[in-house]
Order: structure tokens, then sequence, then C-alpha cells
């Protein structure tokens, strides 16, 4: 626990970097950075509500964060966290469009597996591509999540566009207020308690079973998981299938919780955002519980940066980048490993 909080440590001494690298382009760029920090820290934590909105955003990036660090310390770089969230998400539209006027009891529980299911077929296919043919995860994963915001655009326009909308937006019928599990604010019990077993769980898995060691271990050394008898194609695929299950649920919460319908294009950065989260956590997932609520607090000031700074909300796509690169520069010395585990796979 103290090596993960340390290493979260560190890693935030990057993204401090980064915001500062930040603040001098913009100032350059004619813009204020001191306006620009008191925006972000103003729209994240000091304003009253600002909290609700932080936790708002970080819960589902939490829970895609999550699959992500299943899969990364495994040793696959899975990501197609956004498809799989926009499968996951269309998913449970589906169903909770047909089965519109049964009870929540029936419709909700059946939302969430579908949801799950989604994220967890969409991730399977690369997963299967890669322990079988030796298909790199990382073009067949980014591919993915291209297939998938075009399955979006389908089904938004086509069988579950909303009749009665406009056409300036392609979106689903609204769900039933019976079927929603928050308003728009996107906190309630039902969220936050799924983030928290999510994250429990997860945790559990990683450092308290065997999977969880020989996942990591496979990471690192793969060759040492052959020896102690464990099969690194299982490993592989279980890692895929719980990155992509998680990613799914997340979309189901956003399609049942503040976003409440299905939109073309909505969140396109979320499952790239939950990427960052967790290489910035370490894999770590207490880690990723405190870095979810520092993105989460960014995503939440980008609305506040127009008004107070005079920058447009894109500047926090700007500064998630900036983080990103320091962080992955960062990561570099030490994913040596992911090279020889490669190596090794097709082996094992």
């Amino acid at each position: 626990m103290k090596d993960s909080l340390l290493a979260v440590a560190r890693a935030l001494a990057f993204v401090v970097l980064a915001l500062a690298l930040c603040g001098v382009i913009f100032e350059f760029a004619g813009y204020s950075a001191p306006e620009m920090f008191q925006s972000i820290a103003d729209g994240a934590f000091l304003n009253p509500g600002a909290w609700e909105g932080s936790l708002r955003w970080a819960m589902p990036l939490f829970i895609t964060a999550t699959g992500v660090i299943i899969s990364f310390r495994s040793g696959y770089f899975n990501v197609g966290a956004q498809g799989q969230f926009y499968i996951g998400a269309i998913a449970t539209t589906f169903v909770v469009d047909f089965l519109n006027g049964y009870p929540a009891a029936l419709v909700v529980p059946l939302c969430f597996i579908a949801g799950v299911a989604g994220g967890a077929v969409w991730a399977l296919w690369p997963g299967l591509l890669r322990v079988r043919s030796g298909a790199d995860e990382v073009i067949t994963t980014l591919m993915g999540n291209f297939i998938a915001g075009l399955i979006l655009i389908y089904v938004t326009g086509g069988v579950l566009k909303d009749p009665s909308g406009t056409g300036q937006v392609m979106a689903s019928r609204p769900v039933a207020a019976a079927y929603r599990i928050s308003s728009e604010v996107g906190l309630s019990p039902t969220i936050v308690g799924a983030a928290v077993v999510v994250g429990v769980l997860m945790w559990v898995l990683v450092n308290r079973t065997a999977f969880g060691v020989l996942a990591g271990l496979a990471g690192r050394n793969s060759t040492m998981v052959v020896w102690q008898g464990a099969r690194m194609s299982r490993l592989g695929i279980a890692g895929f299938v719980l990155g992509g299950a998680l990613a799914g649920l997340a979309g189901t919460i956003e399609v049942l919780g503040p976003n409440g319908r299905l939109v073309s294009g909505f969140l396109p950065a979320h499952g790239f955002t939950a990427i960052l989260i967790a290489l910035v956590a370490g894999l770590s997932i207490s880690g990723a519980a405190i870095v979810s609520v520092f993105f989460g607090g960014l995503a939440s000031a980008s609305l506040y940066l127009p008004v107070l700074a005079g920058l447009p909300a894109a500047a926090i796509d700007i500064i998630n980048a900036a983080i990103a690169l320091f962080i992955t520069a960062r990561a570099a010395p030490g994913l040596g490993w992911l090279t020889a585990r490669r190596r090794m796979i097709r082996g094992a």
C-alpha cells in the first residue's frame, strides 16, 4: 500500500510538471496561467457543488480505469476501453428500449448485465486474436474503438433513433424515469455503491488471489508464469474480458445515470482518460481511486474555463495530452518487460 501511494506521488509530480508546461504555453498564447489554475481549482473543488461535479466524472472513470489496470498488469496493452465503453452503453440502450414498460426491478439489473456483457464481448475478440494469432492488441483494440464509434453513429441514427428528435443530434429515446439510477448530477447511492464494489473486488482480485499474483507476474516475467504451470493465454483472455466488462459497466452507468440516453459520439475521451488514470496511478487500484478524483475534477473544471479564464473547454484536452506525454516518458524505461514478454508469449 505504501509503495503504491509513493508511486502515485511520483506520478503526480510529473502531472505538476505537465501543468506548469501548459501554464507557460497558455501564457505565450495570450491567456493568464494564474487565472487558468484558479479556474481549474474553483471548478474542480472550491466552488459550491464542485465536489459533486468532480465525483460525477470520477466514478465512471475509476470503474473503467480499474479494467485497464487489470489488462495492463497482465502484460497486455488493451487500449480499447473507449470502444468497450460504447458497446456497453449500446447494449444497455437496446435492453432498456426493448423492455420499456416492464418493472424496473427486472429492467435495471438486465441493463447492467447487458452493459457488462457487451463490453466483455467487445474486448474478447482482440484478446483471442492476440493469444491465438499474435495480432498486436494495440492495433486491434484501437481499431475496435473506431468500429464501436461507427456502430454508435449507426444505431443512434437508425434503429435506436428518437423519432421525436430534432435531427440536430443523433440520440436514442430518453430513458424512462423509472429506470434512471441518478439525475443529471450523476451521483446516487447506486453509482457510488457500484464504484465502491468494483474497487474493493478488483483490489482483492489483484492483491489477494492467485489470478492477481500470476497476472502481475505475467506482466513482468512470463517465463516464471509458465514455470508455475499457468497459461499466458488464459491470463490474457481473462484480463481482456475483465477490462471490457468494467468499461461496459461504466457505459451502463452513463446511459441510466447522468446522460439519460445514448448520444452519438458522447464522451469521446472517456476511455483514453481512463488509460491515463491507470498509468498515473502506477497500475494500482487504490491509487486509481485518488487519481480518478483529480481527473474528474479536470473534467468538471472544463465548464468553468471559458467563463472564468476565457480559455476554450478544449484546454483540458491539451492539459490531458501534456500529462500523457510526461507520464509515458516517465514510464518508458520501465516498460522493457513488455517486449520480453511478447517474445515469450508465443511459446506459452
